[in-house]
């Protein structure tokens, strides 16, 4: 299995074990869209297949299936959780190699019982002892921190909702508003009937946008449009679109 492979079934593990030591169940596009922005796609992974997903995110989904085989985590309605021994196989094994050898292997899981912080702890490194800093004042109280200072949809419309030129991150009609009641930025604006590509640039630039499934750099949202009122809300929680969008799908 490539050295990739071996990084993201182990991101997987590692964004089970955070989650449950937060208490939380995240579903199965919020696990792999966090383990692929961990371990970023190559061009080959992040090209669309019939379906419209990302060859990286399919592959990655379908591998899951072994940690599913080999009792590490479950997938339910409810969403994805980490079991006891996927929790033990992240504080036993230190090295996405190591657990990727204990999966092909069936290497024993060590007896005793490990915690959802244990296996946080094992899963990232432990920062270096710095001196306290005051945290950096908000500009802005309506957006707290965590969130970038701007986001804008980025696409071949920009011209029609008011901008100069298409694609400009920085132009101000593509600039989505912060909701600090849902924690979404949104747009709203009317666009004649056809179809339509944009990704979410961040900060007004290139330097940081997301494409379909929260990818960084990915493949642009496509949608087919009817022509009227349009919605797009982006989530920063996931890099991507949000499901109060009202969008068609291309």
């Amino acid at each position: 299995m490539p050295n990739n492979a071996h990084l993201r079934l182990r991101s997987v593990l590692e964004i089970l074990a955070e989650a449950a030591s937060n208490g939380t169940r995240p579903d199965a596009r919020e696990v792999i869209s966090e383990a692929l922005r961990r371990v970023p796609p190559t061009a080959y992974e992040q090209e669309l297949l019939s379906g419209g997903v990302p060859r990286g995110f399919k592959n990655l989904t379908t591998a899951t299936a072994r940690l599913v085989k080999a009792g590490w985590m479950s997938k339910g309605r409810g969403g994805w959780a980490v079991t006891e021994d996927g929790l033990r196989a992240v504080a036993a094994f230190s090295s996405p190699s190591e657990l990727a050898e204990a999966l092909d292997a069936g290497i024993p899981l060590p007896d005793a019982p490990a915690r959802a912080e244990d296996a946080k702890s094992a899963a990232a490194p432990e920062a270096p002892a710095q001196v306290a800093e005051a945290p950096a004042p908000v500009t802005d109280p309506k957006r707290p921190s965590g969130q970038p200072e701007s986001v804008a949809v980025v696409g071949d419309f920009g011209v029609l909702l008011g901008a100069d030129r298409d694609w400009d991150p920085a132009a101000n009609a593509v600039q989505m508003s912060f909701d600090p009641a849902d924690g979404l930025w949104l747009l709203d604006g009317e666009l004649p009937a056809g179809r339509y590509a944009f990704k979410f640039a961040l900060n007004g630039s290139w330097e940081e946008n997301y494409g379909a499934y929260g990818l960084l750099d990915g493949a642009n949202h496509e949608f087919q449009h009817d022509g009227g009122a349009v919605t797009i809300a982006y989530d920063h929680s996931s890099r991507d679109l949000a499901p109060a969008s009202q969008l068609a799908p291309a």
